[in-house]
């Protein structure tokens, strides 16, 4: 009897794209791939923390170069996309929040989120679709577990996740005849320097903990395997979903 062999999570060979990269979960997304053996270009706006974080990469002995790209410019994207030889994995981190009761939300500032979040998402996975296009790829988006749920003071960051993961559904009926897979990585509340003002207060850390079923709250290394999983042959026949890292957070 032939013996099955379980699909390999080794990224040796493959091209990849990861915006938001300069820190954070982008960064720690970025590094995953980079283990695994894939060549990393890192995409921020900002260009001294781009060239810091892939130079921690190659000092690691992986390979990554830089992008500094505003994700909103859909042109100037556009464009970089199209200098790539091939494209093997896109995986979309950039984001944006701007936290306040729904009573009091401006024009300006669901505009912005909405442009990070949504539309330049949207783009993103539209035209790296394209290029992937009769060699195949995965496309994985950065959502979140609001993505599934709501919570207070975050009515436009909820609605632009949720509007994520439905895009990336129907996406993946359009995609999948051309090989490409997409799907979300949906996160709880992670430890960054970002989320730090969060988690400094501590009403919203005994909300956040009360939340979460694990005894502890999730840091960027609890999203690297994930991200790997779904951007593998592992996942080969796994398109249209999410896969959620919440802690137990949305089971009740």
């Amino acid at each position: 009897m032939e013996l099955p062999r379980t699909p390999s999570m080794r990224l040796d060979g493959k091209r990849a794209l990861v915006t938001g990269a300069s820190r954070g979960i982008g960064f720690a997304l970025a590094a995953a791939l980079a283990e695994a053996g894939a060549h990393v270009t890192l995409a921020a706006r900002g260009a001294a923390q781009l060239d810091e974080a892939a130079a921690a990469l190659s000092d690691a002995g992986h390979q990554a170069d830089t992008l500094a790209l505003d994700i909103t410019d859909i042109g100037a994207m556009r464009e970089a996309v199209a200098r790539f030889e091939t494209l093997d994995i896109v995986v979309n981190s950039a984001g944006l929040a701007r936290h306040g009761p729904a009573s009091q939300t401006t024009p300006e500032d669901y505009d912005a989120v909405m442009d990070v979040n949504l539309r330049a998402a949207y783009f993103l996975a539209q035209a790296t679709a394209q290029k992937m296009q009769g060699r195949g790829g995965a496309v994985l988006n950065v959502s979140s577990q609001m993505g599934h749920v709501g919570g207070p003071d975050r009515a436009v960051y909820c609605a632009t996740k949720h509007g994520l993961e439905g895009m990336t559904k129907a996406m993946a009926i359009e995609f999948g005849p051309m090989s490409v897979r997409i799907n979300t990585l949906c996160p709880t509340f992670v430890l960054t320097p970002l989320t730090a003002p969060t988690f400094a207060d501590p009403d919203k850390r005994a909300w956040i903990e009360a939340k979460i079923k694990l005894p502890r709250v999730a840091e960027v290394t609890d999203l690297m395997g994930p991200a790997v999983f779904l951007c593998s042959d592992a996942a080969a026949m796994i398109t249209g979903t999410h896969l959620l890292v919440d802690g137990g957070w949305t089971a009740g």
